[in-house]
């Protein structure tokens, strides 16, 4: 297995990746047709085996304090993806794509990475693992169906909610996950040492 820079002509192969990673975890539904590209500059490593795309890490970076990163002080970059396909976890390709952009942060006087997760016990484990701390949180809430009665309204006429994705920030979220069948915690974890 190869780690090297991302470059276009590994966009499905990424797109493949991350799809099948993200299927067994509580961001099963959050599908990407591309790439996702970055208004900042960006760390963005592949793991190659048999030429196939098996790992992946996405990290935009801050060229100015508190542009990308919600927290913390100095420059950060944030995970915004990093997944390994399912045939090849377990091998710590994941470890090792998250040490090499440790390293190449630290090159560009980095000094700490976020990611925002949800509420996949092995997915937090393994943030924990690998040097993260919890450090904030919130409610990503789907509002489905009867459930929207009450909770969301249109203003247009004609106009009727199926379905919404709400985040709740308020400190009642026992109610909120009462009330509806799908919520998940979105949860922060940080990465830090020195530059």
């Amino acid at each position: 297995m190869v780690i090297r820079k991302y470059n276009s002509k590994d966009e499905s192969g990424w797109v493949r990746c991350r799809v099948l990673s993200f299927l067994n975890t509580a961001y099963f539904d959050n599908v990407l047709k591309e790439k996702e590209k970055y208004l900042n500059p960006a760390i963005e490593l592949v793991a190659i085996e048999d030429g196939i795309v098996v790992g992946l890490i996405d990290v935009e970076y801050e060229t100015e304090e508190r542009t990308v990163c919600s927290r913390g002080t100095g420059l950060g970059g944030m995970i915004w993806h990093i997944a390994v396909h399912p045939d090849y976890q377990r091998k710590g390709i994941g470890s090792q794509l998250l040490a090499q952009a440790v390293a190449a942060a630290k090159e560009i006087g980095l000094n700490r990475f976020e990611a925002w997760t949800r509420d996949d016990k092995w997915v937090r484990n393994w943030y924990v693992h690998s040097g993260f701390k919890q450090v904030d949180s919130y409610l990503h809430v789907y509002i489905e169906d009867k459930e929207l009665e009450g909770a969301l309204k249109s203003e247009m006429p004609k106009l009727k909610p199926i379905q919404s994705f709400a985040h709740y920030v308020g400190e009642d979220r026992e109610k909120v996950m009462t009330k509806f069948k799908r919520v998940h915690e979105c949860v922060c974890y940080e990465k830090q040492w020195k530059s």
